[in-house]
């Protein structure tokens, strides 16, 4: 009895639908039913040519976008204001609340904090807006996108991010920074320091972090622009001291942000600028990093050997020098194995071919080199 209730049911059913369907959209129904003569919600019109959309294609799409801050926690954001007066999202900091939450994108324009507009308001007072905010926090804003982002490709292979670490060569207090445009959003270093770089998006500044601290990223200058820092503090140093006014370099703030011209660039062919040195982490398990080899390289006479020796003076439990091969006869006070070791021509040169030595050269009709077996030993011995 059921079955047979819902079998009628969906029969009723289709029937409204085909109903419906030739009542709307049949040939009668299109060719009777009049043009819409309300006006549009941004105040178009009844006089529209055919084709034309409208005012539809203007509308402007709003979203609220709230999430709680009940920490001293930074958004991790930064802003700037257009020539028009609109607050844009600039930048996004790695790790931070916004980040996390994926709340905001680059490119978002806020319209309003917590019902305040933001217009023609100071960059400054909105960060400061945003680092006093407790609770409940709502943005009003018009999203940067204007389509859905692409459906996620579940098998798609995608490669390993590069870890990139570098080694500050400057100091650097972000508070102390007139050119940065949030003091809270940097990172202080000190020379020496490790910083895993974590994007170079925007040109003049990167977002990295500490090595050993983690967490969230913060700004640091990028090389050209601590380039560009310097050679105007040396010329503008040199031009003080030449009585000149150094017109080149007496720019405003937001024009010292701007990439340096071409025509400055005999100013850095001055100066030997070293800003961030890369480097390679080591992995502390891998057996072969337990033990690493130094090489110097450089032409004859650049040091090299007062360089290792200063080394081995100074650090004998941490460095020590393999003993060279050579083809040249002993002299009378020489012991094989202690300045070198003594071997026939044939058998350096077997060796060689063997890819067993490392490095090696000639020198007054001797063959002198360095072999890879030496080095072992002395990594094995500790």
């Amino acid at each position: 009895m059921i079955f047979g209730f819902s079998i009628k049911l969906n029969k009723a059913l289709l029937h409204t639908h085909d109903v419906v369907a030739r009542e709307v959209y049949g040939e009668e129904a299109l060719r009777v039913t009049p043009p819409p003569i309300a006006p549009y919600l941004n105040g178009g019109n009844d006089d529209i040519d055919n084709g034309d959309t409208g005012d539809l294609q203007h509308v402007t799409r709003v979203r609220l976008v709230q999430f709680q801050k009940n920490t001293d926690e930074p958004m991790g954001i930064t802003l700037k204001m257009t020539e028009d007066g609109r607050c844009i999202v600039a930048r996004i900091m790695h790790g931070g609340m916004i980040h996390r939450q994926a709340t905001l994108h680059v490119g978002d324009e806020i319209r309003e904090i917590n019902g305040q507009p933001v217009q023609h308001q100071t960059v400054s007072q909105l960060q400061r807006m945003l680092r006093d905010a407790r609770g409940s926090v709502t943005f009003k804003i018009v999203p940067s996108y204007r389509s859905a982002p692409p459906p996620v490709e579940l098998f798609r292979i995608r490669p390993a991010p590069v870890l990139i670490f570098v080694r500050a060569q400057f100091d650097y207090d972000p508070l102390d920074d007139e050119l940065i445009p949030c003091a809270q959003a940097g990172i202080a270093f000190h020379v020496g320091d490790i910083l895993q770089i974590i994007s170079k998006d925007d040109h003049h500044w990167w977002q990295a972090r500490h090595d050993a601290a983690g967490g969230s990223a913060g700004l640091i200058p990028s090389p050209e622009l601590q380039e560009w820092r310097i050679a105007c503090q040396s010329a503008d140093k040199t031009h003080k001291e030449q009585a000149v006014n150094c017109s080149i370099f007496s720019r405003k703030k937001k024009q010292c942000r701007d990439k340096y011209l071409a025509k400055h660039n005999a100013v850095f062919d001055q100066l030997d600028l070293v800003t961030y040195e890369e480097v390679v982490k080591v992995p502390v398990g891998d057996p072969a990093f337990q033990r690493r080899t130094l090489v110097l390289l450089g032409a004859h006479g650049v040091g090299r050997r007062h360089i290792k020796n200063t080394l081995i003076a100074k650090y004998p439990d941490k460095y020590a020098y393999p003993i060279p091969h050579t083809t040249r006869q002993p002299r009378p006070d020489e012991e094989n194995g202690r300045s070198y070791y003594f071997i026939s021509h044939d058998e350096m040169m077997a060796d060689i071919a063997a890819n067993e030595y490392l490095e090696y050269g000639t020198h007054e009709d001797a063959m002198y080199g360095t072999k890879l077996e030496t080095i072992r030993r002395i990594h094995a011995d500790g």
